[in-house]
């Protein structure tokens, strides 16, 4: 992990995330991209198609964000990491995506304002537009994290063999923290399988990936989303990991059983790995 992306509103919330990926950076001498994201009218950026007299007011919003950072690259949490730092104008979550891309980045880091849901996070739906196109992981931060310990992480699977690679993408992850994994099947109601079957299942899942460290459980809940909350309270995890399905988005993951409650209510970080 050599390149972190923050992008950022200045909000308390991109705050949490940036001194969560400086603690990052610090831990594998990596270097922080700062983005922000001008989400202008294109008339007042685009001289040939609007107005041309508008073009020093986007660029009065984009010094205003350069004095921001440089008051963020001041702070203490900072000092001796290389900070990057980017204003660009574009739909703020195709912007990241495509930043998170063109600069080659390893991680993306988010802000979130938690239990007042998806609409209400970072420059309105963002995280989860973010989350659902990003090629590389998104990391979702929820709050202040002193030193953000990784000592047990949960994977929430739901046994598809073509969730195979984003198992071993969090693995990866783990093994960067010397984390124990848990490879967590949630039972439900409405897709009942017995234990028997549940275990089997995930065997087969873990299949040719000789794979002898991580923990195996089943969960039964009322949904797939509250297991994963439930479970990861019940071993007091540091993270949880999911699948995202790219175009389909968090509100189909697990073929639709489980919705964006998972990241808007979660009180621990969640970071996910697209398929």
């Amino acid at each position: 992990m050599k390149k972190i992306l923050v992008p950022t509103d200045f909000s308390k919330e991109a705050e949490n995330a940036l001194k969560t990926a400086a603690i990052l950076a610090k831990k594998f001498e990596a270097e922080i991209y700062l983005l922000h994201m001008l989400d202008l009218p294109l008339n007042l950026i685009d001289p040939v198609q609007g107005n041309s007299q508008n073009v020093p007011e986007a660029l009065y919003f984009m010094k205003l964000a350069h004095l921001q950072f440089s008051k963020i690259k001041q702070s203490e949490y900072l000092n001796d990491i290389p900070v990057n730092e980017a204003v660009q104008f574009n739909y703020a979550f195709k912007g990241i995506t495509e930043f998170a891309k063109n600069n080659q980045c390893d991680l993306i880091v988010m802000g979130s304002h938690g239990s007042s849901g998806f609409q209400e996070m970072f420059i309105g739906s963002n995280t989860e537009k973010v989350i659902r196109q990003s090629e590389i992981p998104v990391l979702v931060i929820k709050e202040e994290s002193k030193d953000f310990k990784i000592e047990k992480f949960i994977f929430a699977t739901d046994t598809e063999i073509n969730n195979r690679k984003t198992l071993l993408k969090a693995i990866e992850f783990s093994k960067l923290f010397e984390a124990e994994l848990h490879l967590l099947f949630v039972n439900t109601p409405n897709n009942f399988t017995t234990t028997k079957q549940a275990y089997a299942d995930l065997e087969e899942f873990l299949q040719e990936m000789r794979l002898t460290t991580i923990k195996k459980h089943i969960y039964n809940d009322i949904s797939v989303e509250k297991g994963i909350l439930n479970f990861a309270e019940k071993i007091k995890a540091d993270l949880i990991g999911i699948s995202t399905h790219g175009r389909k988005g968090l509100a189909h993951f697990f073929n639709g059983s489980i919705s964006e409650d998972l990241v808007n209510h979660a009180k621990r970080p969640v970071i996910t790995f697209k398929i």
